[in-house]
């Protein structure tokens, strides 16, 4: 895949601008979204990123354009995941509902840009070393296990592991023990300190970096192509903001989603060791020659993403709705 400087630029400035014209539009002023807003952006970021796979398709062909939609809805289906844990800290810090939407804006810009980091180190990796598909292979395979044992109790989980960045922010910065309107920094007696708000953007953003050790890996295990991998985790996190007031309580709902995660994430993880396997290097691995085995295509790829969230969603609704009924 060809990807030129001027288009790279091209699509991180419009990426930019659409963050942009976000916070000008609708955080700049502090407000609760209403349903109806939200869920008509959410259907504007979604339709954007769709278009831009079709964009992908036309200028290089069904299987990058595969790779994208592949990719994107792994990362959207993660980044749902990364809202119940926004919903943990808002709890905890007592957010007001006003100010929430411009930390949650502020910190997917956060998380993106150290997200590209991460990218372009996993490019070089891969480039570098073939064998380092083994390490993604395995280390989501593993982290697939510990989903499903932290299925039980997330939130638990979650706010010990929040908890840990919260101390480190307020150990390291002079933080004040109110609000102030949906200000990051304040004065008090004189001495300027950081808000509440400013602890939640620091949690929010360092926390999408722990996922981000998840789903950069498993998109790999999708394409290889920076590009696709910059672009699907952009989009993906582009209307997350919007997702978070537009779900709402519809989250508690979504049971058995842990499960069909983690089942898509060793699903990949399978899919990058037979890759690995067939571009093997290793010379205690089959004397250092590739290995025979079959690779997993991205339409089987698609189709066992898309497929193991439509069931997981609905038995979800199915079981939620039977237990409000039995309780109700």
């Amino acid at each position: 895949m060809d990807v030129s400087l001027l288009t790279w630029v091209i699509t991180c400035a419009v990426i930019l601008a659409l963050f942009v014209f976000d916070f000008f539009t609708h955080v700049r002023v502090p407000h609760e979204p209403t349903l109806r807003e939200s869920g008509f952006w959410s259907a504007v970021y979604i339709s954007i990123a769709i278009a831009f796979g079709g964009f992908v398709w036309w200028q290089w062909g069904g299987t990058y354009g595969g790779e994208y939609f592949a990719g994107y809805v792994t990362e959207k289906a993660l980044s749902v995941d990364n809202l119940f844990v926004f919903v943990i800290i808002m709890t905890k810090f007592m957010v007001p509902r006003i100010y929430q939407q411009k930390v949650l804006l502020l910190g997917i810009l956060m998380a993106l840009i150290m997200r590209a980091a991460f990218i372009a180190v996993g490019a070089a990796a891969i480039a570098a070393y073939s064998w380092v598909f083994y390490l993604f292979g395995l280390f989501l395979i593993l982290t697939a296990v510990k989903l499903l044992t932290e299925s039980d109790e997330p939130v638990e989980s979650e706010r010990e592991r929040e908890g840990r960045i919260e101390r480190w922010t307020k150990k390291v910065f002079r933080t004040a023990d109110h609000y102030d309107g949906d200000r990051l920094i304040t004065k008090v007696d004189g001495k300027r300190m950081i808000t509440p708000l400013l602890v939640v953007l620091v949690v929010i953003g360092f926390t999408d970096v722990l996922f981000a050790l998840d789903s950069i890996p498993a998109i790999y295990g999708l394409t290889q192509e920076p590009y696709l991998v910059f672009t699907a985790n952009a989009f993906a996190l582009m209307g997350l903001r919007q997702l978070y007031f537009l779900l709402g309580g519809l989250l508690d709902k979504l049971i058995y989603l842990s499960y069909g995660l983690s089942l898509i994430l060793a699903f990949i993880g399978v899919k990058l060791i037979l890759h690995a396997l067939h571009e093997n290097t290793l010379g205690f691995i089959n004397g250092g020659e590739h290995v025979s085995v079959p690779e997993i295509s991205t339409p089987v790829s698609l189709a066992v993403i898309a497929g193991t969230l439509v069931i997981t969603t609905v038995a979800s609704l199915v079981v939620s709705k039977r237990r409000a009924n039995a309780g109700g």
